[in-house]
């Protein structure tokens, strides 16, 4: 099955030209004087970004690369104006960073719901002849051309949005945990990088509260350099307000507690120093028997060391733990909320 998520897309939009002014003479029976009436043409329709919520992906500019509004209508007789062209509207995932294709500066960043921003400009229309008559101009035999619509050559980058983001060396149960506390069902699989695509899910902590979560892909040593998934993935985690590291403290993870700690928070720091001082919470995950919790707590004991606050442990697979955790983070999602 094809994979529809995309968070990059290179396309180019080309605004509508204005129509061309018509050069036009009133010709009619019993008026032998009747004068220029050529209309002025349309305006040329513009090319509008939507930030709408309910697009995830940038899979269509992805596939579709170009985007064109519609030309301007040309001016006729009798004063008759061009009809102004259609705009051509592209909706995109709310957290689209919109920069121009070859100088990388960011044009704009769709961060709310409904936002709109014209990315190109129709042409004007030109003046039809009518315009030009005055009184030392009585038959003008001038009219002016449409003005070209602008063109863009723009790079799109979607940089998920979410109250917490999941972050965590591959096979830490990440992605186990999403699926437990939310009814997203991202692939689960015990070898490494089975996340490919930020995976979202809703988590409802009552009535009227819940919390978004995303599952970042995971990182390596390095990643901040491009290497495994690479830094593309953790441009996503600059959107989320708070992170869960999650670390595997099972007897088969592969690397001990204290430095998978080491290595994400130094990947997200390398890449963002504001984004390591996000408010964090070291989960140690896979604590299901006596080993697990030797393990944690030897990662308590090298987070006291480094003055940090202790790990919370929860199992996604038997369900301990889980409902302090979700507890711990709607406090901290109201905290952020009320600062």
């Amino acid at each position: 099955m094809e994979n529809r998520f995309r968070d990059e897309a290179d396309i180019s939009v080309t605004a509508g030209r204005g129509g061309d002014g018509c050069i036009s003479f009133r010709r009619e029976k019993y008026i032998p004087r009747g004068g220029p009436d050529g209309g002025d043409g349309g305006r040329g329709g513009d090319v509008i970004f939507v930030a709408d919520h309910s697009v995830n992906t940038l899979y269509d500019p992805f596939r579709v690369r170009s985007y064109q509004a519609q030309d301007g209508g040309n001016g006729e007789s009798n004063n008759r104006h061009g009809s102004d062209g259609a705009n051509c509207i592209l909706k995109l995932p709310v957290g689209t960073v919109v920069r121009d294709a070859k100088k990388l500066n960011i044009l704009c960043d769709l961060k709310t719901p409904g936002m709109q921003i014209v990315i190109a400009c129709g042409g004007r229309g030109g003046r039809g002849n009518k315009q030009f008559a005055h009184a030392t101009r009585q038959v003008p035999r001038i009219a002016e051309e449409g003005t070209p619509g602008e063109e863009r050559k723009l790079k799109l980058e979607l940089k998920v949005i979410a109250d917490v983001g999941l972050v965590g060396l591959p096979n830490a149960g990440k992605s186990t945990f999403l699926a437990r506390v939310s009814a997203a069902r991202p692939k689960v699989g015990a070898y490494p990088f089975t996340t490919l695509n930020p995976e979202i899910g809703v988590v409802t902590l009552g009535e009227d509260h819940h919390i978004v979560i995303a599952d970042i892909p995971g990182m390596i040593e390095g990643a901040h350099e491009g290497t495994g998934l690479g830094d593309k993935f953790l441009r996503h985690v600059e959107r989320t307000r708070t992170l869960l590291q999650l670390i595997d403290c099972s007897a088969l993870a592969d690397t001990k507690p204290g430095k998978a700690y080491d290595i994400i928070h130094g990947e997200l720091l390398k890449y963002s120093k504001p984004l390591s001082k996000r408010p964090r919470i070291v989960v140690a995950t896979k604590v299901e028997d006596a080993e697990a919790e030797e393990r944690a707590d030897a990662l308590d004991t090298y987070l006291k060391k480094i003055k940090r606050e202790k790990c919370m442990r929860i199992s996604s697979a038997t369900g301990k733990g889980i409902k302090d955790l979700l507890r711990r983070l709607a406090n901290i999602e109201k905290t952020v909320e009320t600062e």
